[in-house]
């Protein structure tokens, strides 16, 4: 009974909280205001709960919520506002670690640009708050390392354009900065412009997939390794000038690929492990291999028996010239 007052209680604080808090203009930490995954949350590794959170007044209800039901599983109430961090304009959210253990919470914006960026780090078993950091300039949150030790953050460069950007790592074990950002070493000279338009995430948590849309050039997918602070840059030049508005992401770990999506239809596969661009396969999947194998045994069956058949065929031609030779010669 007193597990299910509780879960009353901050349903209704949830309640008011979301009524007090949807009149504000707000986003989660992205440039672009109105987008807001706090009451949506994001999903523990195994979809069986979200962490959710409510703005109530000056303060935060952070909750873990069961998928099934809806049961409030742990609740906390942070002092100041913070809200899930949505890493896409499409609503993909994240700041959860892919051991589960550790979630990143963002101060909500009001306006471009912010003269300082606030972060909560919380511990989830139990739900407890770790730490509150305080950065000078304008952030939005990126991904967290699987072991919840980096947090990785977009520092927006330019006052004018949220475009520019710089990837970097803050290191919760030293509680610092880090200096250098993150660069693909692949194009070292080669800024990367442009805003986010969805996200995927490796089910570890140790890759995170963005979809930029390249800010009037062709569009590109950055790959970030959270588990060992690298990245990678893959242009999508053959999307290029074509309408992004329906373009999605999809892993498929068996095959290894991620599938740039344009609706239900794929329309480029990336190579996971060589990060290569090719077109989707069309037709029925490994018919093409299936032919060639196909041909290739009939040359060799051919190949295997036609010395055969020849050898055969001449020996029945000189068997038949000799009995002809026999039947002219005879009495």
């Amino acid at each position: 009974m007193k597990t299910v007052r509780l879960s009353i209680v901050l349903a209704g604080a949830i309640f008011v909280g979301s009524s007090l808090g949807a009149t504000a203009a707000r986003a989660d930490g992205l440039p672009v205001l109105g987008v807001d995954v706090g009451a949506t949350g994001v999903a523990t590794r195994s979809g069986q709960a979200r962490y959710v959170t409510i703005s109530a007044r000056a303060d935060t209800v952070v909750a873990r919520v069961n998928a099934q039901g809806g049961r409030i599983g742990a609740s906390l109430l942070l002092p100041g506002t913070f809200t899930i961090p949505a890493v896409a304009y499409d609503g993909s959210a994240s700041g959860l670690s892919g051991d589960g253990h550790t979630l990143v919470l963002i101060e909500p914006r009001t306006g471009f640009p912010r003269a300082e960026t606030r972060l909560a780090v919380l511990n989830t078993r139990p739900l407890v708050w770790r730490t509150t950091i305080t950065l000078p300039g304008d952030f939005s949150f990126d991904a967290v390392s699987p072991d919840g030790s980096s947090l990785y953050l977009i520092q927006y460069t330019s006052a004018l354009d949220p475009t520019r950007y710089n990837v970097r790592v803050y290191d919760l074990d030293s509680s610092r900065l880090v200096r250098a950002p993150i660069v693909d070493p692949h194009e070292r000279g080669e800024k990367m412009r442009g805003q986010p338009l969805t996200r995927a995430t490796s089910s570890d948590g140790r890759w995170a997939y963005t979809l930029y849309d390249g800010a009037g050039k062709a569009p590109f997918v950055h790959a970030l390794n959270t588990g060992n602070r690298t990245a990678r840059c893959i242009d999508l030049d053959a999307l290029a000038g074509t309408n992004l508005a329906r373009l999605g992401l999809k892993l498929d770990t068996r095959r290894g690929l991620l599938i740039v999506t344009r609706g239900a239809r794929s329309a480029l596969n990336i190579d996971l492990t060589t990060f290569q661009v090719r077109p989707p396969s069309t037709g029925a999947t490994g018919f093409p291999w299936l032919l060639a194998t196909l041909l290739l045994l009939g040359v060799l069956v051919i190949a295997a028996v036609l010395p055969t058949r020849i050898r055969r065929a001449k020996a029945r031609r000189q068997l038949a010239g000799t009995f002809a030779g026999s039947t002219s010669d005879g009495p």
